[in-house]
């Protein structure tokens, strides 16, 4: 993933400056920004691979930035912040935040954090493109379309529909419905869900899969999957 270029934004000089370097000894190109108004510029303007927001920044808060870039556009976005218990980590999961990290970290974390969002983004970006040069004999034949109820999922043309209309996802969402929609009715448990989806090779916060699940939830129907306590999530067939 050499020259993948990263929008980071944080108004702390010491973290930045010393996360840039560290970046760009990984191979990453970064544009790094110390106010939220600055990296909602940069983005415009440069379109970066990844988005890294500290939520506590000058100007637009790193949650607001992320809405702002969500609007128009799925890029793949980590957030950090100061506190693993912060209600800010919740608020920037639900502004679709694919990701977060706990300060201070670990460069080898957040690397590995960066590299696992943009696998994810690449794998879904990838799989449209394959489905675009099939030609429309493949297309009309039906094949990879999963249905549980009014629910469609495409898993070649990693497209979803809900009621015939179109279902747009992020791809850490779609990333998602793809595991739910591989197993209807099984219970997936939250870590197994970590491991699968967000590529955790170690215990990671269940909170990321919770907030995701509600997501995807208010995008194909509150009812769909359905919470089993104790244990995880299951699709309904």
């Amino acid at each position: 993933m050499a020259g993948t270029h990263v929008l980071f934004v944080e108004d702390d000089e010491v973290i930045r400056e010393a996360t840039q370097l560290a970046l760009e000894r990984d191979g990453f190109t970064v544009t790094a920004v110390a106010d939220g108004l600055d990296g909602l510029t940069a983005f415009r303007a440069d379109r970066p691979d990844v988005a890294l927001l500290d939520v506590m920044v000058p100007g637009l808060d790193g949650v607001s930035l992320c809405r702002r870039i969500r609007d128009d556009s799925t890029v793949p976005v980590i957030m950090l912040s100061a506190r693993s218990d912060s209600i800010d980590v919740v608020l920037g999961l639900e502004a679709g935040a694919d990701d977060y990290v706990t300060k201070p970290f670990d460069g080898a974390v957040l690397v590995a954090r960066i590299r696992a969002v943009l696998r994810r983004f690449r794998r879904a970006d990838e799989a449209a493109s394959a489905d675009g040069q099939t030609g429309p004999d493949a297309a009309g034949s039906g094949d990879g379309v999963l249905r549980f109820g009014d629910l469609e999922v495409d898993t070649d043309g990693m497209e979803v529909r809900s009621a015939g209309r179109p279902v747009s996802l992020t791809p850490t969402e779609m990333r998602l419905l793809l595991e739910f929609s591989a197993a209807p009715g099984t219970v997936l448990s939250r870590d197994r869900l970590l491991e699968r989806v967000w590529e955790y090779g170690w215990g990671g916060d269940t909170r990321v899969v919770d907030v995701h699940v509600q997501r995807l939830r208010g995008k194909i129907g509150q009812d769909r999957i359905e919470t089993v306590r104790g244990f995880g999530y299951k699709l309904r067939g």
